[in-house]
């Protein structure tokens, strides 16, 4: 079946939660981790994008978090500081926000959400993350179970993960009088990918000769996938349901690897300045082509045309002094180098592996138009038109909103019951040629997803008593273990 054929609306699916391999932990920690993904589901539920289709990280909207809540996560990673942060609604906020969608909202109570913000700075110039961490004044609302006492003055307990976690603890605990809570990498970037994909409308897209198209997904039929994470090095996930996942393999030919290459060959300033570079060079200036092997009817006994990358800098050669290569096809070169790398190596990862999807992330993306094309081109090419390229809104972002879903101050017990209905207009985007947008119907439809909430409020609370079952029969093991 190709993908194509699954592309519908389903309900959601329960739960989403945290992801670990549940064997090597304690009976206490499951407990704790099970009351975490129950507290997840509810809290994060009818999470809505803010803003324009085309916007890069656009703000989440968040209904259902209580007041009390202090969200903000942290992923420093080699290259990027990724900063996850909850700014709260206030009234004139809320009341444009409900102007904007009209009747797609209906409440019979004060909606005690906020939004969800995303930023990033250059781990090298960390000073101006504190800065801005300082300056927006994101701790204010930490509640007292953030907070812990430290001599006259109270420590700020947020989640983070990344290498930097560890390597700037002490920087961030002597400037702003933080402790980290350090989460796992991996599994935070797939709760952070299992999330957008569950329960985020318009997140997931392909981009195929410059066109965007946001897709649905099958919640039903999600898993498996595999989750190619492209930071500074790249990282291959096989995940198989929610709290199910395996790191199959990576490559160091990442990222940080293009960027490394391209100062030394363009002297670029910045990873953006060298994707602006590759948009105005042609890399089949500094490639060779089957066509420059075969001529120009190519090889087609083996189905390899002439345009076909026989040698990736193939046409460098000694007869020609480096200098007169200009870095605008030096720049266009390595990039499609790199996302063809990327492409068929994840091909061949998901082949091993058995798995027919495959969803991209990570910060060396970048929303960028040709290494989005180039990665699905590369992907349809190996596949031979089985297995699409599927990308995310949020890509660079995937392990901090992974880190974030894992708070465990706030109870479900907390929030107040909040009917949300929240409506697009249509026809804002396709799928297949087909409007995506959610039509406004009428009272009957309006009252049908009404059923829908309360059916889920249900299903959570239904989840609660088994959750309180499980655990006193965890109990009564560890006291026979005892």
């Amino acid at each position: 079946m190709r993908y194509d054929d699954r592309h519908t609306l389903p309900d959601k699916q329960l739960p989403y939660g945290v992801v670990v391999d549940l064997t090597n932990l304690s009976k206490n920690k499951v407990r704790k981790m099970a009351n975490s993904e129950l507290r997840c589901k509810s809290e994060f539920h009818g999470a809505v994008i803010q803003g324009d289709l085309e916007e890069q990280d656009p703000s989440i909207l968040f209904p259902n978090i209580p007041n009390d809540a202090s969200l903000l996560s942290l992923d420093i990673g080699g290259t990027l500081v990724k900063v996850v942060y909850l700014s709260r609604h206030n009234t004139t906020c809320m009341k444009e926000w409900t102007k904007e969608l009209s009747d797609g909202v209906s409440s019979n109570c004060p909606i005690l959400g906020g939004l969800l913000h995303f930023v990033k700075f250059e781990t090298k110039n960390l000073d101006e993350c504190i800065e801005f961490l300082q300056s927006e004044q994101v701790f204010l609302g930490a509640s007292s179970d953030l907070c812990q006492s430290v001599g006259s003055r109270k420590s700020i307990r947020i989640k983070a993960t990344g290498g930097g976690a560890y390597k700037f603890a002490n920087v961030f605990s002597e400037r702003l009088g933080v402790t980290f809570d350090k989460m796992d990498e991996i599994a935070s970037v797939v709760v952070g990918a299992n999330f957008l994909l569950q329960e985020i409308d318009h997140e997931a897209f392909t981009h195929m000769n410059g066109e965007k198209i946001f897709i649905n997904i099958n919640h039903n039929d999600l898993f498996p996938y595999l989750l190619v994470n492209i930071g500074s090095g790249v990282s291959m996930i096989k995940v198989t349901g929610n709290g199910k996942f395996e790191r199959v393999t990576g490559t160091h030919f990442g990222g940080g690897t293009i960027f490394g290459l391209a100062r030394l060959l363009t002297e670029c300033q910045s990873y953006d300045e060298f994707l602006e570079l590759s948009q105005h060079g042609d890399n089949r200036a500094l490639d060779l082509t089957v066509g420059d092997i075969y001529g120009e009817l190519g090889y087609p006994k083996h189905n390899l045309s002439a345009s076909a990358i026989a040698s990736s800098f193939g046409k460098v050669n000694g007869k020609r002094k480096l200098t007169e290569y200009k870095i605008e096809d030096i720049a266009a070169t390595l990039l499609r180098d790199f996302t063809y790398h990327i492409a068929q190596i994840s091909y061949l990862v998901a082949t091993l592996s058995g798995l027919k999807r495959i969803y991209f992330g990570g910060s060396y993306i970048r929303g960028h138009a040709s290494t989005m094309d180039n990665i699905s081109y590369g992907l349809n090419y190996w596949s031979k038109g089985q297995i699409e390229a599927v990308f995310l809104r949020h890509e660079g972002f995937l392990g901090g909103l992974g880190a974030l879903l894992s708070n465990e101050n706030i109870d479900v017990d907390d929030l107040i019951p909040c009917k949300f209905i929240k409506q697009l207009p249509s026809g804002i985007s396709t799928v297949r040629g087909e409007s995506q947008g959610v039509p406004h119907g009428n009272l009957s439809e309006k009252a049908g997803l009404h059923e829908e909430v309360e059916r889920l409020r249900a299903e959570v609370e239904r989840l609660q008593k088994d959750n309180t079952m499980l655990n006193d029969k965890l109990e009564k093991l560890k006291n026979n273990d005892d």
